[in-house]
């Protein structure tokens, strides 16, 4: 296959920087495009990416006779490519953060966990699980046990956050243990007075081994553990992941196994909206939409429950279509729900935006601005409030997406009262979907039959869950089971941006900052 628009321009500038990617594999992991690069072109092809306008979205790399295969993953226009090179053991990559600064942490990941290294990177510390091995041990290689056999993990308090100097700078450490009932975290301030000059996050503390628990594993088995990525996205994580397998096994989902998929998708997405929304009031100290907005969570929640068989729809979606069918006599109900919930929704939005004192609190509070964002990749509700309004249900569609209109909101304040304003915004389209999907459901089966063969192949999945786009890769080896499985869950992009947002902020609003972001702790922390 020959390089066509939108990568085209990249692909000319490679050719003309000497740089050989063959010919464009459109197979291997489709709908993407994949190309392989030698290893010393890896840096001249982040820089090339970088200025022609490529978005960088993962990196993962697993092991190979004699050495790693690396990949990169990076979209312009609604098309994903896929770079990929073959390291010899003892050699080093060229790191992709002096040119993106999203690849820090995934290069880090990669580092502690296969030992990949990459050189020139502008951050050599360790990011994933801490202390819990040591810095000769990869625990994502093969020879290394599930479980080894070792006392408890030392205390981390030896971590080098950066420090800062000058008259009146004070040092604040927030977490890893928090008030309330949030994951783990460490949040390191520097500040004058109230003024933040510069916060540093510490995450990793849930690491769970997910990738390294999901070798072995049949399709089902892994369909639950992707679905267990980060709970709140049970959906989004389980629809990315049994997409790469059904490509990567040829599956044909059956039609309203598709169109109960975006049902579950949707649903989750309002969910986790009006939760969110609600938290954001809350921690400006606007108890009543907290209280309203949960109110409403709780009902939908329960339809779930009713409809779907669990409140967050957990295991809803297995390989080859959906664990449950709609009840028809639900359908009509489901709908008329979707509408009343939308009229409320706006009444109380309508209420919230009349409020001078929250209107204070949450407009021109954290800004991220369009131009960063676009440098950092945000993606996701983070992204759209600042100018960034990739979606891939309408610009990389898939099945039934392909067939519908998606409404993506976008603004350009990059402020929490954006953020929150999005997320309104996709509650409102979602309903909408949601009507409409129940109008249209087709007849027929609600899942197709798995291949009982076993042979090695690997697929791509890309979804849009409910935080943004979500990006996973499977491998299965001759027999069949996963040998290598990673979900880029979008809080890989997205908390990084609230570093960066916090600055010349209050130290009193990181809380409201951090929930408009709301990066998935788990998510991130595989």
């Amino acid at each position: 296959m020959n390089w066509t628009a939108p990568l085209a321009p990249f692909a000319a500038a490679c050719r003309s920087a000497g740089l050989d990617l063959g010919a464009a594999d459109a197979a291997a992991l489709a709908p993407a495009v994949s190309a392989r690069l030698a290893p010393g072109d890896w840096g001249t092809a982040a820089k090339l990416a970088r200025e022609n306008g490529l978005r960088w979205c993962a990196l993962w790399a697993q092991e190979e006779a004699g050495g790693h295969e690396v990949c990169v993953a990076l979209e312009t226009g609604g098309r994903h490519l896929v770079l990929r090179t073959a390291l010899p053991n003892g050699t080093a990559l060229a790191s992709h953060a002096p040119h993106f600064p999203a690849a820090d942490r995934p290069e880090r990941h990669a580092h502690d966990l296969l030992g990949v290294a990459f050189a020139d990177a502008p951050d050599t510390r360790r990011w994933t699980r801490h202390q819990a091995w040591t810095e000769a041990e990869f625990p994502l290689r093969a020879s290394f046990p599930l479980a080894p056999a070792r006392p408890p993990t030392d205390g981390d308090d030896s971590y080098p956050f950066h420090v800062a100097h000058g008259p009146g700078v004070v040092e604040i450490p927030v977490g890893p243990v928090h008030a309330g009932i949030i994951e783990p975290g460490h949040f390191r301030f520097q500040a004058v007075g109230e003024t933040v000059l510069n916060l540093e996050q510490r995450l990793g503390y849930v690491h769970k081994g997910i990738e390294k628990l999901a070798v072995g594993r049949d399709a089902a088995g892994l369909a639950r553990l992707a679905g267990r990525v980060s709970g709140d996205s049970t959906v989004g994580h389980a629809w990315a992941a049994c997409q790469a397998m059904e490509r990567a096994r040829g599956v044909a989902v059956p039609q309203r196994a598709l169109w109960l998929r975006a049902l579950l998708a949707e649903r989750e997405r309002v969910a986790n909206h009006l939760g969110d929304i609600g938290a954001i009031c809350n921690d400006v100290g606007f108890a009543f939409a907290h209280s309203q907005l949960g109110r409403l969570r709780e009902a939908w929640l329960r339809e779930n429950a009713e409809a779907f068989g669990h409140r967050l729809l957990m295991d809803g979606i297995i390989p080859g279509g959906v664990a449950r069918d709609l009840d028809p006599d639900l359908a009509p109900p489901l709908a008329d729900r979707a509408g009343r919930l939308a009229a409320e929704v706006a009444d109380l939005i309508t209420t919230l935006e009349g409020s001078e004192s929250l209107e204070d609190r949450l407009m021109t509070t954290g800004r991220l601005l369009p131009e960063v964002a676009g440098q950092l990749g945000v993606v996701g509700y983070v992204g759209r409030a600042s100018g960034q309004t990739f979606d891939v249900r309408r610009d990389a569609p898939y099945a039934p997406y392909d067939a519908l209109e998606v409404r993506v909101p976008g603004y350009r304040a990059g402020d929490v009262a954006a953020r929150a304003k999005v997320r309104a915004d996709e509650i409102a389209a979602s309903l909408g979907l949601i009507c409409r999907l129940l109008v249209t459901l087709p007849a027929g089966p609600v899942c197709a039959t798995w291949p009982a063969s076993h042979a090695a192949g690997e697929g791509l999945g890309c979804v849009e869950g409910w935080r943004g786009e979500i990006l996973t890769y499977v491998r299965f080896d001759r027999g069949g089971r996963v040998a290598r499985f990673f979900p880029r869950d979008p809080s890989w992009l997205t908390w990084p941006a609230l570093e960066l947002l916090l600055q010349d902020n209050i130290v009193p609003d990181f809380p409201v900052c951090n929930k408009s972001v709301n990066g998935s702790y788990s998510g991130q922390d595989l």
